[in-house]
């Protein structure tokens, strides 16, 4: 009992608080005969105005494909109204009270671009009134509105969205609604996006007439300006694309002789596939724009696939024979002298330079009528004619042609070793038919000699095109996979991993 007798005592010496009774009086007083459909001014005439400010909160959402921004924001109005205005002293210094926003009057503010489906996303909170008469409504909501997503420079793009508040029924010449803060939105309590980087949000006040209605009509519009965060796509998207494609180009130094140069080829266009069908889960699924990051992969696919066309068609030249395919003139020029001149290609014993190449070509456009003979065996190919014709004349050079004169004693010492110049009757036709037969022998195995080399060098020829064709096919792809990554790089209009 003790400890309850102290309490009352202390209860009794504490002066007792007139709050309460005051308050109710006070609630009485102002609401007995106030009408929440009037306006409240003191000249109908004149506009009410109404302070509308906003505070935004997080960004929760933005929704590529259905064009939707979903946020979460305190609105913030603020307005004068005469008929709740008291002399405080005359209720205990009672200077404020909190009324639910159903007894009172508040301005119809709406949000216009709203994509919610009760439209309004604001929670109903108390109005705190002063005694002065001013009206303070702070209502929090969850926000969808709707926004252009332009997806142009998709990752390294930046949003625009607006938020377009007004009063849904008074015009401007019964309530003007004014922008609280000239700087916009109040981000003070704003917390930081994982995706979205926000730039800011200015705010503007617009008066606008629209065609059905004369008057004038007024809102405040909050651009919220956001950007991407594009450390995760780097990472994660361009990376390694810029590393598939780089594999394909290791395709090239592959020796077509080495048999995998094709099935690397296809297996990196495979895994390119896989790696796109993935990437399209990421990509935002809309219609209306081509995204940067998808213009750019389809360029590293078609690279790819280029690849493969062309590594068969590197195979093609590598294994052409001189019995089944001859090389046109025009891949001689192209492809063995200006080509691998260009690309800085040497070819073991043959020097490819400017100077020989326009010589070679200056030597086939004279085509000379008379050939040079390099060895013992192609001047042997003529001795067959010459021994059936008779043997020519001391003076005669019809069978040397321009062999020069130590030749021509030479070509004369041979074939009186096995004929006298002067008559042919001690000859028997035995002798006869065996120097036919060994002359026969010797132009058949020359002849199989020259061509064997004929078709050695239409061999090389078509390997080394097909060698000039890998390096070219290598600069020009390493070329492009640079070029397209650093377009997309710097066409964007900023870069940023925050």
């Amino acid at each position: 009992m003790a400890p309850l007798l102290v309490a009352l005592a202390l209860m009794t010496l504490l002066p007792v608080s007139e709050q309460g009774p005051h308050e109710k009086r006070l609630l009485n007083a102002l609401l007995a005969s106030y009408n929440t459909l009037e306006r409240p001014v003191a000249n109908e005439s004149e506009p009410l105005e109404v302070k509308f400010g906003l505070t935004l909160q997080q960004i929760i959402d933005v929704d590529e494909k259905n064009q939707i921004l979903t946020t979460n924001v305190w609105l913030n109005l603020e307005w004068n109204d005469y008929n709740l205005r008291w002399n405080d002293s005359e209720y205990g210094g009672v200077k404020d009270l909190r009324i639910t926003p159903n007894k009172l009057w508040k301005p119809d503010v709406l949000m216009y671009n709203s994509a919610d489906e009760g439209f309004d996303g604001t929670y109903q909170t108390n109005v705190v009134v002063r005694n002065n008469g001013s009206c303070l409504y702070v209502p929090p909501g969850i926000f969808k509105s709707t926004c252009k997503i332009d997806i142009t420079w998709f990752p390294f793009d930046d949003q625009h969205c607006d938020m377009k508040f007004g009063s849904w029924t008074y015009d401007g010449n019964q309530l003007d609604l004014v922008l609280k803060d000239e700087n916009g939105g109040d981000l003070s309590d704003f917390i930081t996006n994982g995706e979205w980087y926000l730039i800011g949000m200015p705010g503007k006040k617009n008066t606008i007439t629209y065609a059905c209605c004369p008057e004038p009509y007024v809102d405040v519009t909050f651009t919220i300006m956001i950007r991407r965060r594009t450390l995760y796509y780097f990472f994660n998207l361009i990376v390694p694309c810029v590393l598939i494609s780089s594999m394909a180009l290791l395709g090239f130094t592959l020796p077509p002789d080495s048999g995998e140069k094709l099935t690397l080829g296809v297996t990196i266009l495979l895994s390119l596939t896989v790696f796109l069908n993935l990437v399209a889960e990421t990509l935002p699924q809309v219609s209306d724009a081509i995204p940067l990051l998808g213009t750019y992969f389809n360029c590293i696919m078609f690279m790819v696939a280029s690849s493969v066309v062309l590594t068969v068609v590197v195979l093609n030249y590598h294994h052409r024979t001189a019995d089944i395919h001859e090389m046109p003139q025009w891949i001689k020029s192209v492809l063995l002298q200006w080509l691998p001149w260009i690309l800085r290609m040497s070819r073991p014993g043959k020097k490819i330079t400017r100077k020989t190449i326009m010589l070679s070509n200056r030597m086939r456009e004279l085509e000379l009528k008379e050939r040079s003979s390099k060895s013992l065996l192609a001047n042997v190919l003529d001795i067959d004619d010459d021994y059936r014709h008779g043997p020519p004349a001391p003076n005669s050079t019809a069978s040397t042609g321009n062999l020069g004169p130590g030749c021509s004693i030479f070509r004369t010492d041979f074939r009186r070793s096995f004929v006298r110049p002067s008559t042919m009757e001690d000859v028997g036709m035995g002798h006869h038919r065996e120097l036919h037969l060994i002359l026969r022998e010797l132009q058949f195995i020359t002849a199989r000699m020259k061509k064997a080399d004929e078709e050695a060098e239409v061999i090389s020829d078509w390997k080394f095109a097909a060698m000039v064709v890998d390096r070219f096919c290598l600069f020009v792809f390493s070329l492009f996979t640079i070029i397209a990554t650093v377009a997309v790089l710097l066409s964007a209009p900023h870069i940023i991993v925050q």
